[in-house]
């Protein structure tokens, strides 16, 4: 007696020695990821769950109750983050987007370099948009247009420093490819500016990351900290601008911060009030953010960093870190020929593509060969194509 296959029986055979491979091969390899980085992100998760967040240690102080729809606080040194609510959740940052544009542009612009602006330059700017006087036909110096962007949060200083660095789509592009490499998977750029585009979002996390980064830049840390500068006239003269971010300044009625370093505020009819900012205070540099208060006015969202802040200072080594900006480091890609270029370890959607692991493509391989078995003894030989 011949024991033997059907051709069906042959292709069903292989099609289940396939599925048992796929599901044999170890997670990590059909993600494309290796176990290390995984194993971090998991343990960031806790970030990623709705509601407030904190691990406190007997003693420490209790984490004031706020009203903004998203925020959080962390040591800018470690970047552990010491407390924080619904830290990933997706919201138009207004401004405070114009952190990461200074993180991709500055560096490619000598501060010195003198400009003359043409009409072109100042085209598509929003309606209602802050502005810090730009003239067309008017030279300026890189470093009055970052005063304008830092100070007056100028969106017209934005799109011509936009126009010096490629254009404004390129620059788009470019910040979100720095936002990647940072670890910051939550934003989307639309408009480099911050101003309300469909689509656009951040993060308290992503905020944060940028602020810590600029902080490390010496002239994003010495524009962000500057209260007041001189910015050229249209005339030929010269104008005072003062910065807007007012728990620096003081201004409108709101208490400056003790040591507060600065970093960035914004505004939007979409995105409320948002705040970057940090603080030094004996030998510790905190940096936190707050998205759109609920309640308390137009000054609320300084008075809550305010009060994130004090919190922060006093439970220095009374909690335990609930995350760490650091959380989603770069991952470089594996195998002959994969990009130099390191990507952010995957995650959901946004997991970029990997190199197919050899289990995988083992299995892909002999279910094509059951395929093939099965044609050949069903039909007989496949032509191919002559041409």
């Amino acid at each position: 007696m011949t024991i033997g296959f059907t051709s069906r029986a042959a292709v069903s055979t292989c099609v289940l020695c396939t599925a048992h491979l796929l599901v044999a091969a170890p997670a990590a390899a059909i993600a494309g990821v290796d176990p290390g980085p995984r194993a971090a992100a998991a343990a960031a998760a806790l970030l990623y769950r709705p509601g407030t967040h904190v691990r406190p240690r007997p003693g420490a102080p209790e984490v004031p109750d706020l009203s903004a729809l998203s925020w959080l606080v962390a040591d800018a040194r470690t970047g552990d983050v010491l407390a924080a609510h619904d830290a990933h959740r997706r919201l138009p940052p207004a401004s405070t987007l114009k952190t990461l544009f200074a993180l991709t542009v500055l560096p490619a612009l000598p501060a010195g370099i003198r400009h003359r602006v043409d009409e072109e330059e100042l085209a598509g700017i929003g309606p209602g948009s802050s502005l810090v006087g730009i003239a067309e036909g008017r030279a300026y110096r890189v470093s009055d247009l970052w005063n304008g962007v830092f100070l007056s949060s100028g969106n017209d200083a934005v799109r011509v420093l936009a126009a010096l660095s490629g254009g404004w789509r390129a620059t788009a592009e470019r910040m979100q490819t720095k936002a990647r490499a940072l670890g910051a998977r939550d934003t989307r750029v639309k408009s480099p500016d911050g101003y309300d585009a469909p689509g656009q979002v951040s993060s308290a996390y992503d905020l944060a990351v940028f602020g810590r980064a600029g902080l490390r830049n010496r002239e994003f840390a010495r524009y962000c900290a500057r209260h007041e500068a001189r910015f050229p006239a249209r005339d030929g003269g010269s104008y005072g601008i003062v910065n807007t971010n007012r728990l620096l300044t003081g201004a409108d009625g709101v208490a400056p911060y003790r040591g507060l370093i600065g970093i960035k505020n914004g505004y939007t009819g979409n995105a409320g009030h948002t705040l970057v900012a940090a603080a030094h205070r004996d030998g510790h540099t905190l940096v936190v953010t707050v998205m759109n208060p609920r309640s308390g006015g137009g000054h609320a969202v300084y008075e809550e960093a305010r009060a994130l802040l004090d919190w922060g200072f006093e439970a220095s080594g009374q909690v335990t870190p609930v995350g760490s900006l650091d959380a989603l480091r770069p991952v470089p890609l594996r195998g002959p020929g994969a990009d130099s270029a390191p990507v952010p370890a995957a995650r959901g959607n946004d997991a970029p593509a990997r190199p197919v692991p050899w289990t995988v493509a083992g299995a892909a391989l002999l279910g094509a060969a059951a395929v093939s078995l099965y044609l050949r003894l069903r039909w007989g030989p496949v032509p191919t194509d002559q041409g």
